[in-house]
């Protein structure tokens, strides 16, 4: 693990190291019950860890799977050195023998993904404040990576089932296997191999292989507008014209007249009629096509904490296209 020292960047004094024994006891040697997801890095259990008296999530390295040693090495490398709070935490993790486990705090509400797509019968859909709120303090954390970290990071993978929820649903990114050191000096890109998730890639960068701090910015306009539409980035159940969401929002985005047929319908007209029209606004400028037209995450945080901190309320603020909201408005 002596990769951790590369460079300078190692700050493992911020990650335990603890043997695969205590993960083992920690899950009941990975039992069923314990299983809460898996991903392109391998499966996620709940456990709790008797050493430090904690809930945590432990992922653990799937030796066949799409991500690697390498990745492993990278997320350890970007999270020892974060400290945000729309970051997930990573609290250590194991390398022994040929095991590779992540441990991270628990994060109990799962993620974006479970609160907006393909709901159980016993899930409340999210109300517009909330998503707000989340939409929010995730571009908080892209902001934290593109802005405030040293060396400054492109997160690469910004999708639904990326964002975790907690407490309050309060939002954190997690899964930085694919971030990748951002352009320095008067170099604009980086050029790698293309990486994300269909969908949400930029199509310069699924292009080119050219990444920038850009891509990510149109992944997030993806991500608005699946918070915003409750719709899937790709969602090949639909007709073919609408299966691509962005490609489905775009000729929308040109007449404010459409904007109402464009709401998640889970929300049942509970929204502001003006914070759609912004929130809207934001995600159309994310993913325009051309990297440059799209705005920095500075700008992006600001539009959006301003949403967030707009509470509705559809007692007082009407229910649009229902006839009080008719009669609040007229």
């Amino acid at each position: 693990m002596n990769e951790f020292s590369k460079d300078g960047r190692n700050n493992s004094s911020r990650a335990a190291v603890f043997n695969f024994d205590e993960l083992t006891s920690a899950t009941g040697n990975f039992r069923e019950d314990c299983f809460v997801g898996e991903g392109g890095f391998g499966k996620v259990y709940k456990g709790h860890l008797e050493k430090i008296n904690q809930v945590v999530a432990i992922k653990q390295l799937d030796r066949n799977g799409v991500q690697g040693t390498r990745e492993f090495v990278n997320e350890v490398c970007t999270l020892i050195q974060a400290n945000h709070t729309n970051l997930v935490k990573l609290l250590g993790y194991c390398a022994e023998g040929t095991q590779r486990l992540l441990v991270y705090e628990y994060m109990p509400l799962g993620s974006l993904e479970n609160h907006l797509h393909d709901l159980p019968l016993n899930r409340q859909p999210l109300d517009w404040n909330t998503r707000m709120k989340i939409a929010a303090g995730a571009a908080k954390g892209l902001e934290y990576l593109h802005e405030e970290m040293t060396p400054p990071i492109i997160y690469r993978d910004l999708k639904c089932s990326n964002i975790l929820l907690g407490e309050g649903y309060h939002p954190k990114l997690s899964d930085f296997g694919l971030a990748k050191e951002g352009p320095s000096g008067d170099k604009t890109h980086v050029s790698t191999r293309v990486m994300g998730t269909y969908g949400y890639c930029a199509p310069d960068y699924a292009m080119t292989g050219q990444l920038t701090f850009k891509s990510d910015i149109y992944s997030f306009g993806v991500v608005l507008l699946e918070i915003i539409t409750g719709r899937k980035a790709i969602d090949q159940t639909k007709d073919r014209n609408e299966q691509n969401l962005v490609a489905w929002a775009r000729p929308l985005f040109r007449d404010r007249r459409n904007f109402a047929q464009m709401v998640d319908p889970l929300m049942k007209g509970e929204y502001p009629v003006r914070g759609l029209y912004q929130a809207l606004a934001i995600a159309a400028m994310c993913v325009q096509e051309q990297p440059n037209m799209r705005p920095a995450i500075s700008d992006v945080v600001l539009a959006l904490n301003y949403l967030a901190s707009q509470k509705y309320d559809p007692q007082t603020d009407g229910v649009h296209g229902s006839r009080r909201s008719r009669e609040h408005n007229g």
